[in-house]
């Protein structure tokens, strides 16, 4: 793609579609800026204050890069300015759901003292049911500290909408720690409700989380 700015400093210098990608998107805080822009538009001002611990001059320079080399524009709403993801800079979801995925086992140790956006979900959620279906189609929704984040489920899998236009007649209130554990398969459906609400049908949970996904990982301590 003529458009794509290479720094010959920073550049790993092979012809290989790895190196040449992280050239691109492997400088720090990229792919977390390309997280924050999944869901869908944000302005500059909610990205900074969802990336706690960058620093205002670095995020410019790093949206900067992004807009340079295609993989974030920006857009002109009622808001004013929105960063938002090229179709080319969306195409980086499937890898990133690959690296969540991979990464899930690392969030067993529990949260500690690390920051947590409920947006985040948006993300790891589709990631980690990647292989769950739903004929006819079904909705689960999760509350997560006061952010509602919806799993609409269909025959092609699932897709999360976040500031959804209704609320789901099914609905999970819990942690992150809960939420992540069941869908990660390390918790059951039974130790999720111990720790958190549902409000609605049971039976909709047991869809999306069959027992047989509560061997995935090593168990999770819900207290």
């Amino acid at each position: 793609m003529e458009n794509i700015k290479h720094s010959s400093s920073r550049s790993y210098g092979q012809f290989c579609g790895l190196a040449r990608a992280l050239d691109v998107v492997g400088d720090r805080w990229n792919l977390l800026i390309v997280r924050e822009l999944l869901p869908g538009p944000l302005r500059y001002n909610e990205l900074k204050t969802s990336l706690a611990g960058i620093a205002t001059n670095l995020l410019a320079e790093r949206l900067r890069s992004l807009e340079g080399n295609g993989i974030v524009e920006r857009q002109l709403g009622d808001a004013g300015v929105l960063y938002a993801l090229t179709p080319w800079g969306a195409g980086l979801r499937e890898p990133m759901e690959a690296l969540g995925r991979w990464g899930a086992p690392l969030l067993m140790t529990g949260r500690g003292g690390d920051s947590f956006q409920p947006r985040w979900l948006a993300l790891a959620l589709p990631a980690l049911l990647r292989d769950v279906t739903a004929a006819p189609a079904l909705e689960l929704g999760f509350e997560v500290e006061g952010f509602l984040i919806v799993l609409h489920i269909d025959e092609h899998g699932p897709r999360a909408l976040v500031q959804p236009d209704g609320w789901p007649g099914t609905i999970l209130t819990a942690a992150p720690e809960i939420v992540i554990g069941l869908a990660a398969g390390a918790l059951t459906i039974d130790q999720a409700l111990s720790a958190g609400r549902l409000q609605g049908d049971a039976e909709v949970l047991r869809r999306v989380f069959p027992a047989e996904r509560a061997t995935a990982m090593p168990a999770l301590d819900p207290r």
